[in-house]
Order: structure tokens, then sequence, then C-alpha cells
């Protein structure tokens, strides 16, 4: 009997240890950003520090100011995230989170965590990284190619109008990109949250940088968990950078776009159909900005 008994002991002594094993191994995550390597042990006490209280305990995006914001934080649990590098349907690269974590996401609550250390943030990453078992089973998707930018042209604008017309962008961002186009109230995001489309009247910022490569990466990568398809399959590099240059001019910047655009309709206006059902041959958003 007290063989018996000891033998019980032994085993269930063995499973707490298999289990505490697997907890630990499931939190030994690394990050590699440049020649910084993360690690998810500091990165544990950062998360607890800074993000538990929107994010949740487990990452789930549960945590107790998740109620009163909106949009929703984001649940790493699933690993699926908006801004990134590589293909649609595939993990993003440390270093696109690394870069999400430094730029933060406009017109949400997630702010610029640029106070932290480049340490601080690559550690926080490799926990992140924890809250999934796809970072251990995949690997992050090859990052896109972004070719160079051609130059800007008036027929670069003008192609771009027709496309935003073609591909149905003013379903959802509106004739004239103000997110009040006559999908924009019925939009939902991967977990049937309510999600509004990008207001290009918003600023200079987009959801995932600033710049016109950026802008050309949203296309194509497309934006996981939204409606924000990638347009990979759709759009030629040549079309998605003529894209880029019509979407500028919706922007209330004076970018060299916006003023290429501006002095050209001041004696070719008449010329524009307006952008939405049935309209849209060349040209800006019915006028431009």
């Amino acid at each position: 009997m007290k063989s018996n008994t000891r033998l019980v002991a032994l085993l269930s002594g063995l499973g707490v240890l298999l289990c505490a094993a697997g907890a630990n191994s499931a939190r030994a995550q690394t990050s590699h950003i440049g020649n910084l390597t993360g690690h998810a042990a500091p990165g544990s006490k950062l998360y607890q520090r800074y993000c538990v209280g929107c994010h949740g305990a487990d990452g789930d995006g549960a945590g107790e100011n998740a109620p009163w914001i909106d949009p929703k934080p984001r649940d790493f649990t699933l690993a699926v995230f908006k801004c990134r590098s590589t293909p649609t349907g595939t993990l993003p690269t440390d270093e696109d989170v690394f870069n999400a974590m430094t730029r933060g996401f406009v017109t949400t609550n997630m702010p610029q965590w640029l106070p932290l250390t480049r340490q601080n943030r690559a550690d926080l990453v490799a926990y992140i990284k924890s809250f999934s078992p796809k970072w251990k089973t995949l690997k992050p998707g090859t990052p896109i190619t972004i070719p160079a930018e051609p130059r800007l042209t008036i027929e670069s604008i003008l192609h771009g109008r027709q496309l935003y017309q073609k591909m149905e962008c003013w379903k959802c961002h509106g004739p004239k990109g103000h997110a009040d186009g006559p999908s924009a109230a019925t939009l939902t995001d991967n977990k049937d949250l309510p999600i509004r489309p990008y207001d290009f009247e918003s600023g200079s910022r987009f959801m995932c940088g600033v710049t016109n490569q950026d802008l050309y990466k949203i296309f194509m990568t497309g934006l996981d968990g939204t409606p924000m398809p990638s347009f990979a399959d759709n759009l030629e590099p040549a079309g998605a950078w003529d894209l880029v240059h019509f979407l500028r001019t919706l922007q209330p910047f004076d970018t060299p776009e916006a003023a290429l655009w501006k002095a050209w309709l001041a004696s070719h206006a008449g010329e524009l159909k307006p952008i939405g059902p049935g309209g849209g041959g060349g040209g800006g958003g019915g006028g431009g900005r």
C-alpha cells in the first residue's frame, strides 16, 4: 500500500513538473529586431505594467479597460495582425510587431510607445508571441517587395481615381475619402465587432504608417482581421502606385500630389464624373478635396 501511495505521489509530482515545464516553454519566446534579441521574461513584467489594462492578462483583448475602448484592443491569442510587411494570412515579422508598438495606431487608444527603450519593446514583442501557439508552429511570411515609386504625373492620379471607382473603394471610404460610403456603417472585424473605414480627411497618418511606401504596403498585404483585403492579386505594382498618388489628394495637406491635382482641376474639373454608383472616369473624388 505504501509503495502504491509513493508511486501515485511520484506520478502526481511528475505531472506538475511537466505542466510547469509546458507553461514555461510557452513563455520562452524570443524576438529578433536588427541586432536586438528580446526575451519574454522581462517582457512579461513590462506587459503587466503597461499593456494588461487593455489587452488583458491572457492577451485576449479583454482587459479591464476594454469595455470602454473603441475599437477594441488586439486579441494576441489569435495572432492576427493588421500592420505587416508579409502577405495576407501570414504571421508578421518580429520587426512588424515592434514597429506597430513604436508607431501606435492612429484613431485608436493604442499610443506610440517611444518612451520605452528599444530593448523594452523587443522584450514585449517576445512576450506577446507567447500568447498564441502559432508562433511556435508557423514561421512569419516573407516580406513583400516594394518597387521604386514611379514619377508623379497627372496621368497617375487620374488612373488612381479610376481604380478607386473600379475597385469600389468608395463603398467603404466614401466618394471623397471621408469614411462615409454606403457600406461603412455595416463593417465588422474578425470578431464581429463594428469597425470604421479609414477617413483620409483625418490627417497625415495612415493606420500602418505615414509614407507612400506604407500606403502601398497596405494595399498589397491587406489589414488582416478587418474588411480591408489584400489587392496583391488584383493590382499591378504600377496601378497600386497610381492609387497611392490619388489617395494623397484626399488628405487635407499640401502634398505634391494635392498640389498637382489642384492645378489640374482649375481647368479640367468639368470633365470629371462624380465617384460613386455608375460614376467615376478619371480624376479625383468628386472634384478632389
